[in-house]
């Protein structure tokens, strides 16, 4: 059967929003649907013009994106050679020719026609990333190169001129509502870095799945949970998610905690939507997801080093046994010398470690609150009494009572961030044991990958220290994403920096944790119960004085605004009337003087984290704290 195409096409009037530099370059759309996926094709302009040579015109089309490329001449002889570079880079003003491993860059050519007016560039299949297991683009939508400059060298003795009107960037991926999501705050590092995770989150869906960048093109577990949480930060578009995680499970990797990670893919799916299909079709599998068939008898602990049978393998599509992996790239591989750290901040692997139990209690904790949600409420409590009696044994293996921390693994003393913010994240550190391990995250920074700033942002608001999160995310070392910016980058890389992972590649949606971040973490809203039905909002805006977003969900967009005065704090909600809202405040904050919704004053709900208004809200409110707020 031939694959059916739908071509739509729309005019975009680019008046609408003349302050967008998208805008300004969008000349229109159209959506092609091939094998059931929808694509969009945006045709676009470039922003800057340049000519550093003669007969050489250098287009900026102001970011990186999975693109095709096509020219519009008026006046061409037969017979001009036109040479096309494409790349992601520049160098000493021109594209750079060589920039080394998965930096993209691409000579092309064209010869012109006296009759003909548009000449479309062909992109040359690149073999490492158009062969299986890597997702192939389908034929309809056609192959693409991300890239953000062109450069047009025409003969020196051709009438042809060159400029922004004569070529065409069209660039792919899955439509995207770029108005169903916004941030701004007076913060200009963090409004940076939104812009930055929004158009990593659009530009790098082009396949129609979660892929790992442009050097593979293959899903991964890891890159699939970070690109799932972003999309549904910056847009409410769920389908993605649901086919990467069944295409997962017939194609999983082979890193143990990835593995476990397929049960927060479809939790996820399942509180941000309300949809209960992955759950009542893979229960068997999200049961052999949470690795209790690696269960130690003797210790009660995961361990992937033995009991790894082919039935075991077989329950989660493996041939091959799994491993360990915490953090990536490790050290000694992919470019990095052996007295060059990894990314795991020196994690010490044994047969039971840290990291792979805190999956392991997260993956049974959230198979046994989906067993509830379908109804299977018996065997849902008998998972939930196993969590509770994994976490006393999980600390009394791990903890280590005289540092305060945790320890990598039972054979070892070596205490990691690693070791302590999936803990932190995942629900294990009893209250007592909080502040002294949320001390420890703090001591260690951004020990971790890009991939592992995802957890330790996390983990940091989880215990109350959006301060260092912001510094985190807003810092301008080299590890951060002021520096992906600085280095070139606009989609966000797979390193913090090419020194950190020199094969790596510049548009990659694994590093774009503050797309999601920022809305769940430091503005605060977060679903609590399935389909978004209830949520909290639990602004951690630090030391910004003014911050606000519009958040996408299932039922509609949420509104936040906070502002920080001198003599109050002020969070301004507008809630859909589908949804109940559960406004919290910091203890720091509602401490400071009286709280007042709508301006009545209150009395605020307390609990050890947070001081609650007394009841859920649905449409506009706001909230006050008269008191002292000066620096």
């Amino acid at each position: 059967m031939k694959k059916q195409t739908l071509l739509i096409i729309s005019i975009i009037n680019c008046l609408l929003a003349p302050s967008s530099v998208q805008a300004q370059r969008m000349l229109f759309s159209e959506t092609v649907v091939a094998d059931g996926i929808r694509y969009e094709k945006t045709h676009q302009r470039a922003v800057r013009e340049s000519h550093p040579d003669e007969n050489v015109t250098l287009l900026d089309f102001g970011n990186d994106a999975f693109s095709q490329l096509y020219l519009l001449l008026d006046n061409s002889n037969d017979g001009d050679t036109l040479h096309i570079h494409l790349g992601e880079c520049l160098k000493n003003g021109r594209i750079d020719r060589n920039p080394g491993e998965a930096r993209r860059y691409r000579r092309l050519e064209t010869v012109t026609r006296k009759a003909c007016k548009r000449y479309d560039i062909d992109i040359p299949h690149d073999r490492r990333n158009t062969r299986k297991p890597a997702i192939l683009i389908p034929e309809e939508v056609g192959e693409v190169l991300p890239f953000r400059y062109c450069e047009v060298e025409s003969p020196r003795n051709s009438k042809i001129k060159i400029g922004k009107k004569n070529v065409v960037r069209v660039a792919v991926n899955v439509p995207f509502d770029d108005n169903s999501s916004y941030f701004r705050c007076d913060n200009d590092n963090l409004n940076r870095v939104w812009e930055l995770c929004k158009h990593s989150i659009k530009a790098t869906t082009f396949t129609g799945y979660y892929v790992d960048g442009d050097r593979e093109r293959i899903p991964y577990e890891a890159d699939a949970l970070i690109n799932q949480l972003c999309h549904y930060g910056v847009d409410n578009e769920y389908d993605v998610a649901r086919r990467t995680f069944e295409h997962l499970l017939k194609n999983p990797t082979w890193p143990s905690e990835w593995i476990m990670q397929m049960n927060l893919i479809a939790w996820y799916d399942l509180l941000f939507t309300g949809n209960k299909e992955l759950i009542m079709k893979h229960q068997t599998e999200l049961r052999s997801h949470t690795l209790l068939d690696l269960v130690d008898d003797k210790t009660g602990l995961v361990t992937t080093r033995r009991g790894q049978s082919k039935d075991f393998l077989s329950s989660i599509a493996r041939r091959d046994k799994i491993s360990d992996i915490v953090d990536w790239p490790h050290s000694g591989i992919l470019g990095l010398s052996k007295g060059q750290g990894g990314e795991d901040d020196g994690y010490v692997y044994t047969d039971f470690n840290t990291v792979v139990n805190a999956y392991h209690y997260i993956a049974v904790r959230k198979y046994a609150e989906m067993l509830a949600e379908i109804g299977n409420t018996e065997e849902s409590e008998e998972y939930h009494r196993y969590c509770d009696r994994f976490k006393v044994l999980f600390n009394n293996a791990f903890f280590d009572e005289t540092r305060g921390c945790y320890r990598d693994g039972t054979d070892t003393d070596h205490a990691s961030l690693h070791g302590n913010m999936f803990p932190m994240v995942f629900g294990l550190v009893p209250s007592s044991n909080m502040k002294s391990v949320a001390d420890f995250i703090v001591s260690r920074g951004m020990s971790c990958s890009v991939y592992g700033a995802q957890f330790l942002l996390d983990a940091l608001y989880d215990c109350n220290r959006g301060d260092i999160a912001l510094q985190l995310m807003t810092n301008e070392s080299k590890r951060g994403w002021i520096n992906m910016m600085r280095e070139g980058s606009t989609i966000t890389m797979e390193a913090w920096g090419n020194e950190f992972k020199p094969n790596q590649d510049w548009n990659h949606a694994w590093g774009a944790a503050p797309a999601n971040i920022i809305p769940f973490r430091l503005m605060g809203v977060r679903p609590t119960s399935s389909g978004c039905s209830e949520i909290d909002i639990f602004p951690q805006t630090a030391n910004l004085r003014r911050a606000e977003i519009l958040v996408p969900t299932v039922k509609g967009g949420v509104k936040v605004n906070v502002r920080r005065k001198d003599d109050a704090y002020v969070i301004e909600v507008n809630v859909p009337k589908e949804i109940k809202a559960l406004v919290r405040l910091l203890p720091e904050i509602a401490e400071k003087g009286t709280a007042y919704i709508d301006g009545k004053p209150i009395e605020l709900t307390k609990t050890p984290s947070s001081h609650n208004i007394p009841h859920r809200l649905s449409g506009r409110h706001v909230i006050k704290v008269k008191g002292e707020f000066r620096y």
